[in-house]
């Protein structure tokens, strides 16, 4: 059985995406944040959950160790934050905190997982990117939230770079605004039909993680909806 490793599994995208792969039949590891989660899918007989600090490199290197003998052929990348603010309305503290929870939380998976797909002939990684990382006039309003996600997109591009010999990808999803109860609260004037529910979104990643969506070569897949 095919195992799927996905990260930040707790959240509204990460429920979506933990319950879609395993009704497709996939054995899935699952990571959180802190143990208050643990039994979120204690129903789901091929869901393994753990707490894992992603920030941390050794913790995810122990982490993937006791999983050695799974059959980890994809690892969906979730854990990611989002903060407002201009080129003036942003500090140190704000960078580094982005950086760390949107790029450092994806590389440092990454790293072992790359080396270990390249020994077991090959793997794929979906990361989440940001359209404020494409378009400026979104991201002047989110700088350092743009300029982390845009730290994924290169990434991907040199996994692909080094991957291309040994059947490794990386592909980028780049949602509009997504459908969540908190965004529903921060917007409540507008039409969240227009949205990009997260259902869409598992489905679009199992699509990827699928013998069709494997032969995809696109480091970039947009899914805007009308927002």
């Amino acid at each position: 059985m095919k195992t799927v490793l996905v990260t930040g599994a707790s959240g509204n995208l990460g429920r979506d995406v933990v319950n879609q792969l395993h009704e497709q039949g996939y054995a899935v590891l699952a990571t959180f944040g802190s143990s208050r989660e643990l039994e979120m899918f204690s129903h789901l007989p091929q869901v393994t959950t753990q707490v894992v600090d992603v920030l941390d490199a050794d913790s995810v290197n122990t982490f993937l160790g006791e999983h050695e003998t799974a059959n980890l052929r994809a690892g969906v990348l979730l854990v990611g934050s989002f903060a407002m603010g201009s080129i003036q309305e942003t500090d140190a503290d704000l960078l580094h905190r982005m950086y760390q929870l949107n790029f450092l939380s994806a590389f440092n998976v990454v790293k072992p997982l790359l080396a270990r797909f390249g020994q077991r002939g090959g793997g794929q990684f979906i990361l989440i990117g940001a359209r404020p990382s494409l378009n400026p006039d979104e991201g002047k309003n989110a700088v350092a939230y743009a300029l982390s996600k845009a730290l994924i997109f290169e990434l991907a591009q040199l996994i692909n770079a080094e991957g291309k010999a040994q059947q490794i990808t990386a592909t980028v999803i780049v949602p509009g605004i997504i459908d969540t109860p908190a965004n529903r609260i921060a917007m409540p004037e507008a039409d969240s039909g227009d949205w990009v529910p997260t259902t869409n979104l598992a489905e679009l990643i199992a699509f990827l993680l699928s013998d069709t969506g494997r032969m995809t070569r696109e480091t970039i897949v947009k899914i805007y909806n009308q927002s």
